[in-house]
């Protein structure tokens, strides 16, 4: 699969939108279990570009495969600090496009003054952990009961990634 990393744009809203829906309904990998409706998320998207935050989007043929953004947590006190959100299409995984996606995000929250990405993983998404370990994220701990999907609990990992000095 020919895969380009490319910034978010707005013509990528609606296959971005319909990404997002798929690998929510897998019921696995993020908090959503669908795609909020298209007029939140397109808002937040724009949002997103008109603040200059950093996404970054997989695109094979003109659709959207994958995702990464790094978002600021509010706060003074914590404007040095980003939250890394990711999703890939089945298609997509196990081909280093994960990888690539996250390494242009991270590179630009660091190009924007933070120093500090987090991020949360359920326990059982043991292929996503490895490759947050090999980015350099260390697990900081275990979230009990983070998530409940279909009325089963499943915990997860809180983990960082510092920049160096």
């Amino acid at each position: 699969m020919n895969v380009s990393i490319v910034p978010l744009a707005e013509p990528y809203f609606e296959s971005l939108h319909r990404a997002l829906d798929v690998v929510a309904r897998e019921r696995r990998f993020l908090a959503f279990l669908q795609a909020p409706p298209a007029e939140l998320v397109f808002a937040f998207y724009r949002n997103v570009l008109e603040k200059g935050q950093c996404q970054f989007l997989a695109v094979a043929e003109g659709e959207v495969v994958g995702w990464c953004d790094i978002l600021p947590v509010l706060g003074e006190a914590r404007r040095h600090v980003g939250v890394l959100g990711i999703g890939l299409v089945a298609g997509a995984r196990h081909q280093g496009v994960g990888r690539r996606l996250m390494e242009a995000t991270i590179a630009k929250a660091w190009a924007t003054g933070m120093t500090r990405i987090e991020l949360i993983v359920r326990a059982d998404n043991l292929n996503a952990k490895a490759l947050y370990e090999r980015l350099g994220f260390e697990m900081e701990g275990i979230r009990r009961k983070s998530f409940l999907i279909d009325g089963m609990y499943h915990d997860s990992y809180a983990m960082a990634l510092l920049r160096d000095a």
